[in-house]
């Protein structure tokens, strides 16, 4: 049993990465860079507004326009309001886990609580939601990971993390931290586990149920 689970947000919890995907698809093409829908959905993943404007300016040769996370934002909080679902049987995994449990997100702190809050998992967190905005460096810097162990006072060692992204797979074994993939989103291809395996995951989870077996067996 670990000492502490640390639980990534979109995409582990939440059904968030499709929804997040097709909004900064809209908004990239809006603004005039050459992107389609599916390739939208791969490059926002596990991104982060500082990580997200280097990938943009990288790949693009120029920055985004100002106002830009503004509007995305108002704009993902709408379909939020509308489409937002928990990842099938997470409600259930996380009232009968026994062993401490947080939030670590590379999205700013009141998204995610909003997020979680419109999903109705927040009362089995609060107040132990934390963000990249209350770090120096937010993922694949191990910072935010390294920031929830210490809320706790739980040596890295005795954490496990559930991440769905590569970018996150990359802070948590920086952290020196177990994690284990999850690939119950809509978003997540075909080659998805191989990609978190790949990263640094010592195993993947397609189902919340051997997710539940494995992080606390007979109990949940």
């Amino acid at each position: 049993m670990p000492a502490l689970v640390i639980f990534d947000c979109d995409g582990v919890l939440i059904d968030s990465e499709v929804i997040f995907g097709r909004v900064l698809g809209e908004c990239l093409i809006a603004a005039e860079f050459p992107i389609t829908m599916d390739e939208a959905m791969v490059f926002g993943l596990g991104k982060n507004r500082i990580t997200l404007t280097a990938a943009v300016e990288a790949r693009f040769g120029r920055l985004l326009p100002e106002g830009f996370f503004e509007t995305m934002r108002a704009r993902v909080d709408k379909a939020f309001e509308r489409e937002l679902s928990p990842i099938p049987g997470i409600e259930e995994l996380l009232a009968a886990l026994p062993a401490p449990r947080c939030v670590a997100s590379n999205s700013h702190l009141d998204r995610v609580r909003q997020a979680l809050s419109v999903t109705r998992l927040l009362p089995l967190f609060d107040p132990h939601v934390f963000s990249a905005s209350q770090v120096t460096h937010g993922k694949p810097a191990p910072d935010l990971f390294l920031f929830a162990a210490r809320q706790f006072g739980v040596p890295p060692a005795d954490c496990v993390v559930i991440e769905d992204s590569a970018t996150g797979v990359e802070a948590a074994v920086a952290a020196g931290m177990p994690v284990v993939g999850f690939c119950a989103g809509s978003h997540c291809p075909g080659d998805h586990a191989d990609r978190l395996l790949a990263a640094g995951c010592s195993l993947v989870f397609a189902r919340t149920l051997d997710l539940a077996a494995y992080l606390c067996g007979a109990e949940c």
